[in-house]
């Protein structure tokens, strides 16, 4: 079962890794680098204590090198501990930034629902990260370190580093027998919290209905079975955890009691069987010293062994999701196209009538064209037509030379600004960016500016004013002229308009008219609106 889970995650993983920025891909590397220069600063370290024991009684001046590799391999070993934090961190970072991108485009895309969908997103992703960060590492460190550290041992004491040698046999069976354990009881906690977070899903969205039905009882004791399961099998799993935990440190300090007795009785002379050496005080001092060192890389590795069968566990449900759908290819045109719709037919579902059937029209190369109709008449299906929104059922939809259906996205070449401007957290500034993140904060200003937005930027905090994804602190019009500011700001040769000033008074409208026209200008462009004013703007009105 552990040979097929880890098997199962190193499948899951592989992609992210790949995937990986240049950075994230250094630091998958060099994590375990750092945890295995410590083997040799621990060699170090236990030299310098070694040495300046011995040399203590020649005077503190005979002590004072021997003392400062002591704090020099100290100090190393600090920072050695902190750099493989640091590269285990930027690379758990990676991991998990690419798993959850492709999570949750399963989840956006309807491809998975639910229970699955949560715990596949939040749980299952922050499941790698120990796994990344820690287990890994530690993992390629443990099979190489304890054998460098026994080798420098050796050097001092073959006795010594043959006692080491053999302990590690019922140290590796424990560990093996102790993760065959926890892997199927981390199998069965993730199934439980997945049941448990479905469960909860499910009945939030049904909370009408419960509440209609009076069903309030019975929804809390499913929840309450489900979450009594999810804490009987966590129980398990930190119960194996402890127990090998502790035949773990058993047989780790039994071996540095082994030693610490054979050291004695050497030194002593008091050995009750010949061995072919006679310590002395620094070689003694010098093995003893590097005996807990062998264990502690698998130490390291056992105390993240937990972290391990988590994200096994967790990747049985990460390699369930299908694979995201790949990214439309982008196109972008050097100068406004000419749109041409043919026999346009859209429908949204099956059995519901078309929002349009048949519908032809041609826009010329930097024109201006508005659509004007009651609500209900097409005209934001249309634009939303252009940007991939809504589906072609039937006829043709060409930019330029080049069929909307051949072209894949052309989003890079269209400004666009909705009825509801996305918010999202963060900065003024952050969210004028989104259409043009290379513009600079003076184009930002005057983007603003230039859709009435004087007052968020002359009375608050100008360009730094922070805003929520609710939109907080900004009115429906001044919502509306962010989006305007956006399609300002972006330079495309597309522009698309909709309903640009729904929510103005006839004197806002009449001070943004100008700054429309000059925005349509040099573009080709479709305004979808109710306005008459807003209409005259065009070279062309189409009604619908």
């Amino acid at each position: 079962m552990t040979a097929s889970f880890t098997a199962q995650l190193d499948a899951v993983a592989r992609p992210w890794l790949q995937a990986m920025s240049p950075a994230g891909g250094r630091a998958v590397r060099t994590a375990p680098l750092w945890l295995l220069a410590d083997a040799p600063a621990a060699v170090a370290f236990a030299a310098g204590l070694a040495l300046a024991i011995d040399a203590l009684p020649r005077g503190l001046a005979a002590a004072a090198p021997w003392l400062a590799l002591l704090a020099l391999a100290a100090a190393a070993r600090g920072g050695l501990a902190k750099r493989a934090a640091e590269a285990g961190a930027l690379a758990a970072a990676g991991v998990k930034a690419r798993a959850r991108q492709d999570a949750v485009a399963s989840v956006l895309g309807g491809r998975v629902t639910g229970g699955e969908a949560l715990s596949a997103v939040v749980e299952g992703v922050e499941a790698l990260d120990g796994h990344v960060s820690r287990f890994a590492p530690a993992r390629m460190a443990a099979a190489v370190a304890p054998l460098l550290v026994i080798a420098a041992v050796a050097v001092a004491s073959p006795v010594v580093a043959g006692i080491l040698l053999a302990t590690l046999v019922p140290f590796g069976l424990v560990m093996a027998l102790a993760g065959g354990a926890a892997a199927e009881e981390s199998r069965r906690q993730f199934l439980a919290l997945e049941r448990l977070s479905g469960l909860f899903l499910d009945r939030v969205r049904a909370l009408p209905l419960v509440l209609a039905f009076q069903a309030e009882g019975a929804v809390t004791r499913d929840l309450s079975v489900a979450a009594d399961d999810l804490a009987r099998r966590t129980i398990r799993v930190l119960r194996v955890a402890f127990l090998s935990s502790g035949a773990l440190e058993f047989f780790a300090a039994l071996s540095v009691a082994l030693v610490a007795v054979y050291c004695g009785f050497n030194l002593l002379r008091l050995l009750p069987f010949p061995v072919p050496e006679q310590l002395d005080l620094k070689r003694a001092f010098f093995a003893l010293a590097l005996a807990p060192e062998v264990y502690a890389p698998l130490r390291r590795l056992a105390a993240a062994y937990h972290d391990r069968q988590a994200a096994e566990a967790a990747a049985l449900t990460l390699a369930a999701l299908p694979l995201p759908p790949p990214a439309p290819p982008t196109t972008s045109f050097d100068a406004p196209p000419a749109l041409r719709f043919q026999a346009v037919t859209v429908t949204y579902a099956a059995g519901e009538a078309s929002v349009f059937d048949g519908f032809d029209l041609d826009v010329a190369p930097g024109e201006v064209v508005a659509l004007l109709g009651p609500s209900g008449s097409g005209k934001t299906t249309l634009l939303n037509l252009l940007l991939g929104l809504a589906p072609l059922s039937g006829g043709e939809v060409s930019i330029g030379d080049q069929r909307l259906s051949h072209l894949g996205s052309i989003a890079a070449s269209v400004a666009w600004a909705g009825q509801s401007p996305v918010v999202l957290p963060g900065t003024l500034a952050d969210n004028l960016a989104l259409a043009h993140p290379g513009a600079a904060r003076e184009d930002l200003v005057r983007a603003a500016r230039a859709v009435g937005l004087d007052a968020v930027l002359d009375d608050r905090d100008g360009l730094d004013t922070r805003l929520d994804e609710r939109g907080a602190g900004l009115s429906g019009g001044e919502r509306r002229r962010l989006g305007l500011a956006r399609a300002l700001l972006k330079p495309a040769p597309i522009l698309l308009l909709d309903e640009p000033t729904a929510d103005l008074d006839a004197t806002s409208e009449q001070a943004l008219l100008p700054i429309l026209r000059q925005a349509a200008r040099g573009r080709t462009t479709l305004i979808a609106t109710h306005s008459e004013a807003v209409a005259a703007l065009a070279d062309r009105v189409v009604r619908l």
